[in-house]
């Protein structure tokens, strides 16, 4: 059928005017992910994303809940590639037991594990009921260089801590400030599985407050990543540290709020990181594989 060119101009402007609306469609849906739900989709080419990482815990059951959400990060991970997965505590339910490795992490983990996705572990509460996490700090997966050990990757540093009641704590201390003060990496990350603010079951600990705040803030850590508490939950910065929960590894529990919170939920989940130049995007995925949560952390400048 051929067209009149009155008939073409008035459809093509039709057409340029449906493609503007789709666009005015999309901007409001990225920019009210409070109000959206979004699904996980695969990421272009970010030429300045220095790494990609997630990050879970209370994890190690071998039930259905930690099954639903080791798929949703097999499935992030297929479509936004990443190397690491901060492990925060409480790998084997409920006592440690290295035998349920298998059950509780291999088999699991299988997928990403023969992606070459390598686990970095700290032990929680439940690790130590067992030779005091011994066996745990010798198992090859879990990547522990001790009971507290630093790594880097690019220009981001880990500091693994050992949160535990029965943990070396003047030495621990000793050695995170000589650490902090002697690193130059732009990005500093702690992670340990207890929390330091938190608005769940056990709320936060003002004994932590005391002692790891003040190195945070004079060393300029940027992120404490942490379990125990089973739900997911990200802080504002405060005194310039956001401080993120990732508790929802196999079960959950009630969370609430708290001046300082920016995002909690009671949601099977895990977190996931891309760190840039200038800032980390954070968010928090649950087993529908949707993101829930985004947050951003600015790089501080002095």
């Amino acid at each position: 059928m051929k067209l009149k060119r009155r008939q073409f101009l008035f459809l093509s402007s039709l057409s340029a005017f449906g493609i503007g609306f789709l666009g005015v469609i999309s901007r409001y849906a990225s920019n009210n992910t409070d109000e959206l739900e979004t699904a996980v989709a695969a990421a272009p080419a970010k030429k300045d994303l220095l790494l990609r990482f997630v990050s879970v815990a209370d994890t190690g059951t071998g039930a259905g809940g930690q099954y639903a959400v080791a798929r949703a990060m097999t499935n992030y991970h297929s479509k936004n590639p990443y190397k690491l997965v901060v492990l925060a505590g409480d790998n084997i339910y409920n006592n440690g037991e290295i035998e349920k490795i298998g059950a509780v992490f291999e088999r699991p983990y299988a997928s990403l594990l023969k992606r070459g996705v390598k686990f970095q572990a700290v032990l929680g509460n439940h690790d130590i009921r067992t030779a005091n996490g011994d066996l745990q700090l010798k198992y090859v997966g879990f990547n522990m260089k001790g009971r507290y050990y630093t790594f880097r990757q690019d220009k981001v540093q880990f500091f693994a801590l050992d949160t535990n009641g029965n943990a070396d704590w003047k030495n621990q201390l000793i050695w995170l400030e000589k650490e902090l003060s002697r690193s130059n990496a732009p990005w500093k990350i702690v992670f340990g599985h207890h929390p330091i603010y938190a608005s769940g079951a056990y709320g936060s600990n003002p004994q932590f407050i005391k002692n790891f705040t003040p190195l945070f803030q004079k060393y300029g850590v940027q992120l404490y990543i942490n379990g125990h508490e089973h739900h997911y939950e990200r802080t504002r910065s405060i005194n310039g540290t956001t401080y993120l929960i990732c508790g929802g590894g196999a079960g959950t529990r009630p969370v609430g709020k708290n001046e300082w919170t920016e995002y909690s939920a009671e949601r099977l989940s895990f977190a996931a990181y891309e760190v840039y130049p200038d800032r980390i995007e954070i968010s928090g995925i649950g087993t529908d594989r949707r993101v829930f949560d985004r947050g951003i952390i600015p790089l501080q400048t002095a």
